[in-house]
């Protein structure tokens, strides 16, 4: 992976001349935004030692497939234990392949971070279709079903590996489902965070009831963003595409507003984290194409249905109904918004595993990777003699 020198002496040429917008006195973050904050992360942007960034991330093991038609962009680090068990790792947005780095040693040797090798992992992280170092797709309907079509060709087609677990957070925990829908016989067990789940028809249990509700209220008070990327992304990408500041704003404030960092993203995130993953974004042009997936989804895909519903993967009562599914809940976990109550998510998956952690948000691979980690171990440790059946 290289970006040309050009890209990033053009990048920093554009945060140079940034026309920042004006901000009434006291305004803060209450209607986006804080133009204070933001010139401080375009300053740290236009200071990122890129080649050293570059650098550390080529230390990984990173490949590109093609899967129908498109480049696909994955990382493919073997475990160190006696059986590793292949485990897929998908991200949501606005997020990378970048968000496992703290998880993966974790994952990959267990037993060089006080846990046992018998628990490693062999994981597989792949860039979403038009996010980062994976190509755009250049045709209309590449969502959540095709997604989880390819990444079951990758893993059983491209990588050999017949059984598998997997793992997904806010899109990645959309497209893993779909993935246990489609290919059931594939997935041993797949484990879930940030997860969104839809309401079935009523009626609702009072927990239900209490997520509808709140649910509401969110969307209202934050979720614009979301209705923007399902409806105009196009329109949006332009100013995206060709504004770091622009860029900076929509995708940072995310991280503020998300995080566990009680408004401070940074500290919850490694060191020279969002300028990194901002040059990404920046040196691929994938800011529209990430924010179409969400257009793609409203336009190519139906909402999940509850468990034993036809269709999804065929005749009732089949269609992943039967593949164990894991839970891990983080306490800032798009907060104000409602974590998904269990009964909830037992409406559409077999749950046999449900944790919830006081700490933590939208991105517990990075906020929290050691309860991650030991999550997805205590999960998937009784599964594993399956991927070997």
């Amino acid at each position: 992976m290289a970006v040309e020198d050009e890209v990033i002496d053009d990048l920093r040429s554009r945060i140079a001349a940034t026309r920042l917008p004006d901000a009434p006195q006291g305004i803060g973050w209450s209607a986006g935004t804080d133009v204070g904050w933001l010139r401080g992360l375009l300053d740290e942007w236009a200071g990122l030692d890129w080649r050293a960034a570059e650098s550390a991330l080529n230390r990984l093991p990173m490949y590109r497939a093609t899967l129908g038609g498109l480049r696909i962009h994955f990382v493919h680090q073997p475990g160190n234990g006696p059986r590793p068990l292949p485990l897929l790792l998908t991200h949501g947005w606005p997020s990378a392949f970048t968000e496992y780095s703290r998880l993966l040693p974790l994952l990959t040797d267990p037993g060089a971070h006080g846990a046992d090798p018998a628990d490693a992992f062999t994981v597989v992280a792949p860039s979403l279709p038009g996010f980062g170092f994976s190509e755009r797709p250049a045709a209309p309907g590449v969502a959540h079903p095709v997604i989880a079509d390819l990444w079951s060709r990758l893993m059983s087609q491209v990588l050999g590996y017949r059984r598998f677990a997997a793992h997904g957070t806010d899109i990645g925990a959309g497209i893993t489902a779909r993935l246990a829908r489609q290919h059931p016989d594939n997935l041993v067990g797949i484990h879930l965070s940030a997860a969104s789940l839809p309401l079935p028809e009523r009626p609702w249990s009072a927990a239900e009831q209490e997520y509808a509700d709140i649910v509401v209220r969110w969307d209202e008070q934050e979720g614009a963003y979301a209705r923007v990327h399902a409806t105009r992304p196009q329109t949006l990408g332009v100013a995206l595409n060709d504004s770091p500041a622009g860029l900076a704003s929509w995708i940072a404030e995310k991280y503020r507003a998300w995080t566990d960092g009680g408004g401070d993203p940074e500290s919850r995130l490694p060191s020279g984290y969002l300028p990194t993953l901002l040059t990404i974004y920046w040196a691929t042009e994938t800011a529209a194409s990430s924010m179409r997936l969400y257009y793609e989804y409203r336009e190519h895909a139906e909402p999940l249905r509850p468990r034993g519903s036809a269709g999804q993967g065929g005749r009732a009562g089949q269609g992943g109904d039967g593949v164990p599914t894991g839970f891990a809940v983080f306490g800032h976990e798009f907060a104000p918004m409602p974590q998904p109550p269990r009964d909830l998510a037992e409406r559409y998956f077999d749950v046999t595993h449900w944790t919830q952690f006081a700490s933590g948000g939208h991105f517990p691979a990075l906020e929290e990777p050691e309860l991650l980690a030991r999550d997805l171990r205590d999960f998937f440790r009784p599964l594993r003699p399956n991927a070997e059946a």
